[in-house]
Order: C-alpha cells, then structure tokens, then sequence
C-alpha cells in the first residue's frame, strides 16, 4: 500500500516526561539551590547569618551615616565603604564577629568568637565593631589616634569604644601618611580607589586582594561611588 501524502500523516507523538524524570529535576533544582547558599555561607558568616536580609541591591547599599562629623569626604564614604565590606548590620558599632549584637561600648568587648567559615574556621576572633577591630588592634590604634585617652593617672582604664570613638580612630589613623607610606586622601581624591583597596586590604581582607573575600567583595568599587556621591552633598 502506497503511504499516506506528507499532509495527511498523523504527527509524532512526543513522550510526556515521567513522574520520575519529574522527581529528578526537582531534586537537582534543590541540590544546585543547597550549593549557592553553601558557597555563599563560606563565604561571608556574618552576612549569611545574620545580614542577608538587610543586604539590598548594590545599587541600593544604605551604609549607616557615620557618627563622627567632619572630615575629608572621600575617607568618609572609605570608613562607610569598609563598613559595608566589615559589619554590613543595622547597628554596625555594636556588631561582633558572626552578627551577634553587644551593648556596653564604654570599651573594647574582647570576646573571642569562633570562626565559623574560611581560610580560619576553628579559631576565633574578637572583631568587633563597625571596623570589626582586633582587641589588640584597637588597644595599639586608639593609643596613637583616639581623641579623648585616658588620663595618665588612670593606668587600669581602657579606651571608649563608642561609636564616635571608633570613627575617630579610624579616620585619624587612615589620615596617618606615615601609617601607610602613602596619602591615602590624595589617592582617593586622584581616583586610585583600587590601588586603596589594596593597600588597605592587609588590614580589612574583605576589600579584596586576599583569601576572605566575600559576596560583597566584587562591588565595593560601585559601594564606594554611591557612599562618596552621599558625603560630597553634605558639604555645606
């Protein structure tokens, strides 16, 4: 029997997927869900457990105004841009390690927390504040840079780690050439953002250039824009 003309013939059937074809791209869906938020826990424990939700888009980062007030605006929009990068929280002057919160900051907390993920998972840490400082770092910075030590009479008192305190010491101490062996308010100012970063990134890994950074890392340039457009329309 001849066959049937081309535009007669009944088109091919297509099998329809099976309940287990079905089933297996679910479970590979989950699995590839399940891997992001590993990688991205690796990466940064504070933001993965804590700040998450309170990280919008980059082209919406609201760093928390700096409690200190004057100041070269091109360090200013720095100090909130290593925020960001440190202790993106809603109260950054009061965060340790992990996102966990603390209330008296007459001085430094010097609470050693656990190190949850990265290249030091298992070792702990006392980085604390909005500029997630070391005890020890802040003991030896705020000795050169804080505006109000104690008096010389008061050997056994510490020094305050309010948040006006800690914006202090970090200005000063980012405003110090011999510090850095570099202007650090000249670079920004010429536009060297980068070249910043990775002078700074010794000391803040979270600026790139080292082995912690963290989903927030890449956009720090983008972050720093926007922190600079913010201060430079405060001048009066």
């Amino acid at each position: 029997m001849d066959s049937l003309p081309t535009s007669q013939r009944r088109p091919r059937q297509t099998a329809l997927p099976t309940k287990r074809q079905n089933r297996g791209a679910v479970l590979w869906t989950a699995f590839l869900l399940l891997g992001v938020a590993w990688l991205i826990s690796t990466e940064s424990p504070l933001i993965f457990g804590r700040s998450l939700h309170l990280l919008p888009a980059v082209d919406e980062v609201d760093s928390q105004p700096l409690q200190m007030t004057g100041g070269n605006p091109y360090v200013r929009a720095l100090m909130r841009t290593i925020s960001v990068a440190e202790s993106h929280t809603t109260e950054p002057y009061h965060t340790l390690y992990g996102g966990q919160r603390i209330n008296d900051l007459t001085e430094h907390p010097d609470l050693c927390v656990e190190i949850v993920a990265g290249p030091n998972t298992g070792d702990c840490t006392t980085a604390a504040g909005r500029y997630q400082f070391l005890s020890t770092t802040w003991a030896e910075k705020a000795h050169q840079y804080h505006p109000e030590p104690p008096q010389w009479y008061s050997w056994w008192a510490s020094y305050n780690f309010e948040p006006v305190y800690q914006d202090e010491v970090v200005y000063r101490w980012l405003s110090d050439v011999n510090a850095w062996n570099a202007d650090i308010p000249y670079l920004l100012e010429q536009g060297h953002v980068d070249d910043v970063f990775y002078l700074l990134s010794g000391t803040w890994t979270s600026l790139g250039y080292g082995i912690e950074d963290n989903v927030v890392t890449p956009y720090l340039f983008s972050i720093y824009q926007q922190m600079l457009e913010e201060e430079l329309q405060q001048i009066p």
